[in-house]
């Protein structure tokens, strides 16, 4: 079934769609989910909230790319649920993932928080265009998707040195590329 089909069986509040989504991108999302959370039960938990919050959101929301919103409402729903669970606690996996990005990201603490938000998206994707298919895929896989540096590397090819090397190089070209454009 494609993705218009599955948006449709939401919008007509057919139970099916639940199921047709668990088909097409329930191993999708577990796996961001795992990554993330690094516990089973926990990422399954998410995963069914992903259900939940589509069939809460459609209608009357209309995805264009069904994959990319539930993986997006998946990576959410556990990044939300890992800083609940480990608040005040330092923890190997996410938490050197998103400490890789603090130099290149801005601070949040700003009256225009949810704007500075959008057009730093914004600028974050015109970067990511920019990047030849490898290194935006590498990128993408990493700090969206959560792999390792050792999953990349293996996947290339490369060693993990190598590989660390690629991103910390790809950090630092962000980061560039925000200040240069004000962010």
């Amino acid at each position: 079934m494609d993705d218009h089909e599955i948006v449709e069986l939401y919008h007509r509040r057919d139970e099916r769609a639940i199921s047709e989504s668990d088909k097409k991108y329930g191993a999708m999302c577990r796996s961001i989910s795992e990554r993330l959370l690094g516990v089973r039960e926990d990422a399954e938990e998410c995963v069914n909230d992903t259900w939940l919050a589509a069939w809460n959101s459609m209608p009357p929301e209309r995805p264009r790319s069904l994959g990319a919103f539930l993986g997006r409402i998946t990576r959410n729903l556990s990044v939300s649920r890992w800083r609940r669970e480990h608040a005040g606690k330092r923890y190997d996996g996410i938490d050197v993932m998103m400490s890789e990005l603090e130099d290149c990201i801005p601070s949040t603490e700003s009256v225009e928080y949810t704007v500075e938000r959008r057009l730093l998206g914004e600028l974050i994707s015109e970067w990511l265009d920019g990047l030849d298919r490898c290194d935006r895929a590498m990128f993408v896989r990493r700090y969206w998707y959560g792999d390792t540096v050792k999953e990349l590397a293996d996947a290339e090819g490369e060693r993990a040195n190598t590989c660390s090397q690629r991103l910390s190089r790809l950090r630092r070209e962000l980061r560039e590329f925000l200040e240069s454009r004000g962010a």
